[in-house]
């Protein structure tokens, strides 16, 4: 059955970008701080839009887990922005990005993102469609704040990084007060990094 996870890389004091990320600075000040794991093992990892990352073994195999079982993978407009659309290869495909006002240099045909003018559940209804069986992928915060708030998200995946960041973009800003709960499901020690995983208790 589709399930739709949030995976992001966190500072342990709770952020996924520094202060000012722009396209210039994808990741903000300090912020590229939290992916030195991505290149410090001797296991080779690649995907889609991105870099060949060296992964350790224990990361190698947390990370292959996720990405086999994706089909497709919601962003916001900030996300799709400051990735340049992923020079047209998204991590995820489709991809579905929630915007107000689609770039009309992507609605075309064999265009990989899908975008989503009417919210989260439009997002999240569409992508599970486009999916069947596979999981789908949110990858920006603040879309992962509101598909908990909306109580759309079955699973948060999180990779924490032994650094205090000190600023920037929280993850979980925006929640309001009515408290979530969590079930452990995963908890794995790798290298300069450990990976936690947790289903939403509904």
């Amino acid at each position: 059955m589709s399930k739709v996870v949030f995976n992001n890389t966190v500072s342990l004091d709770g952020f996924v970008a520094g202060p000012n990320d722009s396209p210039e600075q994808p990741l903000g000040e300090g912020g590229m701080r939290l992916f030195d794991w991505y290149f410090s093992g001797d296991t080779e990892v690649n995907i889609p839009g991105a870099p060949p990352m060296k992964l350790s073994k224990q990361s190698a195999e947390a990370f292959q887990e996720g990405v086999k079982s994706l089909g497709a993978m919601i962003c916001g407009r900030r996300m799709f922005d400051i990735a340049g659309a992923w020079g047209g290869t998204p991590p995820g495909s489709p991809c579905f990005v929630m915007t107000h006002h689609p770039p009309q240099e992507w609605i075309k045909e064999g265009s990989p993102f899908v975008f989503v003018t009417d919210g989260v559940e439009s997002a999240v209804a569409q992508a599970k469609k486009a999916v069947g069986d596979k999981d789908v992928g949110i990858s920006s915060a603040s879309i992962a704040q509101q598909a908990l708030k909306a109580g759309l998200l079955d699973e948060i995946h999180i990779d924490v990084v032994p650094y205090l960041l000190g600023g920037g973009v929280r993850l979980f800003d925006n929640l309001g007060d009515t408290p979530i709960e969590l079930e452990v499901i995963k908890v794995i020690d790798a290298p300069g990094i450990t990976h936690l995983g947790y289903r939403v208790v509904k």
